[in-house]
């Protein structure tokens, strides 16, 4: 199983980055390998989403995300043709004086037929530019 955890900091409260974490719909807007968002199912803070990415290939998954306002997101594999597991989640820490200590971790497994640059792309090489992905659009929505 390939897995992450990254941590960063970011110039906004938890509320102004736990509202961009849930806005799953306009991931596209600021993420390079989303390409599309599909709200499935949403049941208070319990929402399915379909997530179509390109991270080498043209890959669809879809994910059980449940979220405790101003805190933290968890998820989990619902459906994916390639993935056997996909488990992770945002933890948000509250520092003072405005700025969040955000962490980001995944555990992925996927099938044998899956090539390891891609494997390797999912759990971790992208991290930093999403993690500088979200840090912008959270302080960015904090002018």
């Amino acid at each position: 199983m390939a897995g992450a955890e990254q941590s960063i900091i970011i110039n906004a409260p938890p509320q102004a980055i736990y509202d961009v974490i849930v806005d799953y719909e306009r991931y596209p807007e600021f993420l390079s390998e989303v390409e599309s968002i599909k709200i499935l199912k949403r049941n208070g803070n319990v929402v399915d989403v379909e997530y179509t990415v390109n991270v080498i290939k043209r890959v669809s998954y879809i994910l059980r995300l449940t979220g405790t306002p101003h805190t933290s997101v968890r998820w989990s594999l619902v459906k994916a043709s390639f993935m056997k597991s996909n488990e992770g989640g945002w933890a948000l820490e509250d520092l003072g004086d405005g700025r969040t200590k955000a962490t980001y971790g995944l555990q992925v497994k996927v099938s044998r037929l899956v090539p390891g640059r891609v494997v390797d792309k999912l759990a971790g090489s992208t991290l930093p530019a999403t993690l500088q992905a979200f840090k912008e659009r959270a302080e960015a929505s904090q002018s």
